[in-house]
């Protein structure tokens, strides 16, 4: 530092702050140094070093992402979405209206979503982190959520859809793809400026079935609930007849049979 620049510093009353100086030919920071203060007297003493130099002390962060290890050291004030966009190159994460409510950041953080441009990447230390990249399978085949998107052309210009798959995903393991309205209420966090919510929801139920052994997911849980399995549709007459009264029961069975011979003599081929 100049003597011109110093005197300035003691003329402003600047003596003894922090100071980050700069190469003048590539811009980068040296290491914060303290000035000296100078004294009533114009004597130059050691002052105290300031606490503008604390900022750019940074954390360590150990986290798996997408099954690999990383420990790099991050800026506190750093996000998860621009850890993980300018770090890590996953440029899958979407940064879109960076406040959190359009979902287009969204993440798994062990097991469940979050939005990434709310979450300080210091909170990831030591936990899992899922982004769209994770969900494809080392040989290159896509998540069942995944097929189901492109299959039901469940996207326009594609800037929203890694959030909407990654939250449609909790969503069907959250236990929410039940009905449409169900789906609708629990992907609500998720805009799509294009429009494509018809064919997100169809995605999400087809994707569902798969993702649940090809059942619907409210049969899945009802019976995981009731502890039995769904009985075959021909048996629920013959039941339901069997816990009526005898009487009624009868008229059940002989108007079942009736209806069963007219359909079968109806098929007949008519004799010439």
């Amino acid at each position: 530092m100049t003597e011109i620049e110093q005197q300035a510093l003691n003329d402003t009353g600047m003596a003894g702050a922090s100071v980050v100086e700069r190469d003048p030919l590539t811009g980068a920071r040296d290491t914060p140094t303290t000035q000296p203060e100078a004294s009533a007297t114009g004597h130059a003493r050691e002052g105290v070093r300031g606490t503008r130099g604390r900022l750019d002390l940074d954390v360590v962060v150990r986290t798996h992402v997408n099954g690999m290890l990383h420990t790099l050291p991050v800026d506190p004030r750093t996000s998860l979405l621009d850890f993980l966009r300018e770090r890590l190159a996953l440029t899958g994460v979407k940064k879109g209206c960076d406040h959190g409510q359009c979902g287009a950041c969204t993440i798994h953080l062990d097991g469940r979503r979050v939005l990434s441009c709310l979450t300080p990447a210091v909170q990831v230390d030591g936990r899992e982190v899922t982004t769209i990249e994770g969900l494809t399978a080392s040989d290159g085949t896509l998540h069942p959520m995944q097929r189901a998107f492109v299959e039901h052309d469940a996207l326009q210009c594609g800037y929203c859809t890694p959030g909407q798959i990654m939250a449609a995903v909790a969503c069907v393991s959250e236990g929410h793809a039940g009905s449409a309205e169900e789906i609708r209420e629990y992907m609500s966090g998720n805009l799509c400026r294009c429009g494509a919510y018809v064919g997100i929801v169809a995605a999400i139920q087809d994707a569902a079935r798969e993702m649940t052994g090809g059942r619907g997911l409210s049969e899945t849980i009802s019976e995981k609930t009731s502890g039995r399995t769904s009985e075959p549709a021909s048996e629920i007459p013959s039941k339901a007849a069997s816990e009526m009264p005898s009487k009624a029961a009868s008229e059940i069975r002989s108007k079942a049979a009736s209806e069963i011979r007219s359909k079968a003599a109806s098929e007949m081929p008519s004799k010439a």
